[in-house]
């Protein structure tokens, strides 16, 4: 099943007209052309819309590297000691 979720890839402010494109199959940046134009002809209605999304869209479930350590930044030819 498809999720709504903002898009990592497709990210300009949140992610949210991303998002959306990816959702429905489309390109984000006609997404925010038309949030853009709905925000102009609605006396910024869409800004608070974009603010109310952007908080309650939920972000992708990304797949955690469960081979990281905390350590992995280290430099490997420290000496050991």
């Amino acid at each position: 099943m498809k999720r709504l979720t903002k898009s990592v890839s497709n990210k300009m402010i949140s992610g949210v007209c991303g998002g959306i494109g990816e959702y429905f199959g489309i390109d984000p940046t006609l997404v925010r052309l038309g949030w853009a134009v709905f925000s102009l002809f609605t006396a910024g209605t869409g800004i608070v819309a974009y603010i109310v999304c952007a908080i309650v869209m939920p972000s992708p479930l990304v797949p955690r590297d469960d081979f990281s350590s905390p350590n992995d930044n280290e430099p490997k030819d420290w000496p050991q000691q």
